[in-house]
């Protein structure tokens, strides 16, 4: 799966398991969905989805070793050739349980004051 956007490496682990590495805080902050209830991400891919389909994810982000495994359902469908070239992808809210609130505050916690940045993102 050919991704073109800095800072991101996603790939499909197995059926069902999308796997995206983030290492620049930058690329984090473009991916990040905080005005979801309970947090999400935006993943680019090529791979059809529809919206409501539930997806399991593995993050990989910045230096930690340590892959947060969280569960989602797509709630933004990018297609290519989005309006205003956006990347192709999905945006996926946290479930709102454990896992998902861990997902979030791990991701708050590296982005801290860039939250409040006004900066373009993938989704909004």
């Amino acid at each position: 799966m050919a991704d073109k956007t800095p800072g991101h490496t996603p790939t499909l682990a197995r059926p069902g398991v999308l796997s995206l590495n983030i290492r620049e805080k930058a690329a984090l902050y473009a991916a990040y969905m905080p005005f979801l209830k309970g947090g999400g991400i935006f993943i680019p891919t090529s791979r059809p989805y529809m919206l409501g389909e539930e997806v399991f994810m593995l993050l990989s982000l910045m230096d930690d070793p340590n892959r947060i495994a969280v569960q989602g359902k797509v709630v933004w469908i990018t297609p290519d050739g989005g309006q205003g070239n956006r990347t192709q992808g999905i945006g996926v809210q946290f479930t709102l349980d454990e896992t998902g609130a861990a997902a979030k505050a791990a991701i708050e916690r590296i982005l801290g004051e860039h939250l409040a940045s006004t900066r373009a993102t993938h989704t909004m």
